[in-house]
């Protein structure tokens, strides 16, 4: 298949040739003009897609990890390491020895990335390293069933929602911190390549990335990915560590996605995605769990729009509220809530000395109508993403409410706007 370069470069070729044949009449000037639109148009798309490509990579390879069904098409074997450093600058409103020093710059995260092939078999792994907690964000084996199929296997991605992210700042979106965004269980994933307009996942997941409700871990709260680590009593704190473990365990989840192609520089996608499954307290079943959401995803030349609503809850008896746990610390959140998020971002490629990409973004999220009467939990991310050869950096500046990370807890009841801006700067290799 032609790729857009490729396209651009035939429709030029065509374009000189027609206009070194034909004389300079009112019809040859108005197909010539066409011609010209229509390399343009290429052009920018492929411009936009170039940029795309320069903001998802570093992040968390969405490129590895959403479209690895694509890497059964390279003949080359072997596992390549990758990884990346990253620092962080923080300014807050909600911390006066933080506001008193200026900010705090301070060490995030040293990560390894392995993918490649041996074989058949596919392998994607990632490890992070913080000065406080290792943890395993994903790693699984994977295998190319046919063209349209691929079988993952191990610690993956659970199919929920825009895909892979479900925001474009360094914060996610409020869904992330309920588990509802980037989450990655123990289990098997099944993915179905975008052809004939649509896509499909699906999986089955037996249990959290640590091994579940009885897994052999120091710390059920080293980890990456949000979790439910148990349920809450009326006289519990919110950041407590949990008195009634819990854990998720025989979990089926599915994400289905159908793309509308308006135009060459306008795509929409439409998708639907839900999960259920049980919880388990360490000796019986204790209750199940589900959520649902609706996503839209489009593109329009330079622009992506993503809007997502849903709910979830955490069915167990007599319970409003969750633990959970994720980056050491436990937190709450409520049994029972629903979920929006709109967020618009604009890509421009530039040539600014080593920087070749800037996108702009305004990212919204709400948790609302929760079922332990808590107060919203609102977050509003405005900022822009930086990319300068292996340097990629995020300028954001965070108004919320109730929002970990940003002076609150999804189950807190403030009525207070904190705002902190925060850059985060990352070298990738």
């Amino acid at each position: 298949m032609l790729s857009l370069r490729s396209i651009s470069l035939i429709a030029a070729v065509g374009l000189w040739h027609f206009s070194a044949q034909a004389t300079e009449t009112d019809d040859i000037k108005q197909q010539l003009a066409t011609l010209k639109a229509q390399i343009a148009a290429l052009e920018q798309r492929l411009a936009e897609q170039e940029a795309v490509v320069a903001k998802q990579a570093p992040t968390a390879e969405p490129a590895t990890e959403a479209g690895s069904i694509d890497k059964a098409d390279k003949t080359e074997e072997g596992i390549r390491l990758g990884g990346a450093i990253r620092t962080n600058y923080s300014h807050t409103s909600y911390s006066d020895g933080n506001k008193n020093r200026g900010g705090d710059f301070a060490f995030d995260i040293f990560r390894l990335n392995l993918n490649g092939s041996i074989g058949d078999v596919l392998l994607n792994a990632e490890i992070r390293f913080f000065d406080y907690m290792t943890a395993v964000k994903y790693a699984h084996v994977g295998y190319q069933l046919n063209d349209d199929w691929q079988v993952q296997a191990g610690i993956t991605q659970v199919p929920f929602g825009n895909w892979p992210y479900n925001s474009h700042n360094w914060f996610f979106s409020t869904n992330y911190y309920i588990g509802l965004e980037d989450d990655h269980d123990l289990g098997l994933l099944f993915k179905r390549r975008l052809a004939d307009n649509w896509q499909l996942d699906l999986g089955f997941f037996k249990n959290d990335e640590l091994g579940g409700v009885e897994g052999y871990v120091s710390s059920r709260a080293d980890r990456y990915s949000y979790d439910v680590v148990g349920f809450r009593q009326s006289d519990d704190g919110i950041y407590d560590d949990p008195a009634q473990p819990l854990g998720e365990y025989n979990t089926l989840a599915g994400r289905f996605a159908y793309q509308l192609e308006h135009s060459t520089d306008f795509t929409t996608e439409l998708g639907v995605s839900a999960l259920a499954g049980g919880l388990h307290d360490g000796q019986r079943r204790a209750g199940s769990y589900n959520a649902w959401a609706l996503h839209v995803n489009s593109h329009y030349q330079r622009w992506n729009l993503q809007l997502q609503h849903g709910e979830y809850h955490y069915d167990i008896d007599d319970i409003d509220r969750i633990a959970v746990g994720a980056y050491a610390f436990y937190d709450s959140i409520a049994a029972k809530a629903k979920t929006s998020t709109i967020n618009l971002a604009y890509s421009l490629p530039v040539s600014f000395g080593p920087v070749t990409a800037l996108q702009f973004y305004n990212n919204y999220g709400l948790v609302y109508d929760k079922s332990d009467n808590s107060r919203d939990t609102m977050m509003n991310v405005t900022g822009v993403s930086v990319a300068a050869g292996g340097l990629f950096t995020y300028f954001d500046l965070v108004h919320a409410k109730n929002q970990p990370f940003v002076g609150g807890s999804a189950a807190g009841d403030s009525s207070e706007t904190e705002r902190r801006f925060n850059i985060n700067i990352g070298y990738y290799f």
